[in-house]
């Protein structure tokens, strides 16, 4: 079953890139007692989602948190390498990046993605999300994953 607005989010554990390496965090460690943006993408690096997804947060950086939100973060089901490589490149430091390797918050949301067709095995769907200490409140699910309408910086500040 797909998350829907209200519903709180599944307890996983994901990896973050640390200046002392790769470290897990939980649901909780990252989202309790907070207001989040959650980003997701099918993979760092993909033109989508490099060319057009991501940009647009990095951009909108400052008006997000103005809107009271702490924190940025994007989710994908690559590695923490990847992921960490991604950021740097794109200039993307002040976002958190969430390494899904195995795709189990995406399982776990309902929102996956079968890449096979391109290679690129299960992935995440793209969305945005605002959540607060936990809770969704906002949810927007693309209908193709080569659009990053729905899901961009743009339609996420509206939400807020």
């Amino acid at each position: 079953m797909t998350i829907q607005v209200g519903d709180s989010l599944p307890q996983v554990t994901f990896r973050v890139m640390t200046p002392d390496g790769p470290v897990a965090k939980t649901t909780d460690d990252l989202f309790k007692g907070r207001k989040v943006a959650l980003v997701a993408v099918p993979g760092a690096f993909t033109p989508t989602c490099h060319r057009n997804h991501l940009p647009g947060y990095v951009q909108k950086l400052d008006e997000i948190k103005a809107k009271g939100v702490d924190a940025i973060l994007v989710t994908s089901v690559n590695d923490v390498f990847v992921l960490d490589a991604w950021s740097k490149s794109a200039g993307a430091e002040q976002i958190e990046f969430l390494s899904d390797g195995n795709g189990d918050f995406a399982k776990a949301i309902g929102l996956v993605m079968d890449g096979s067709g391109f290679g690129l095995g299960l992935r995440s769907q793209r969305y945005s999300m605002i959540v607060e200490d936990g809770v969704v409140k906002a949810l927007n699910v693309e209908d193709a994953p080569s659009k990053a309408q729905i899901s961009g910086a743009e339609n996420l500040l509206k939400s807020l």
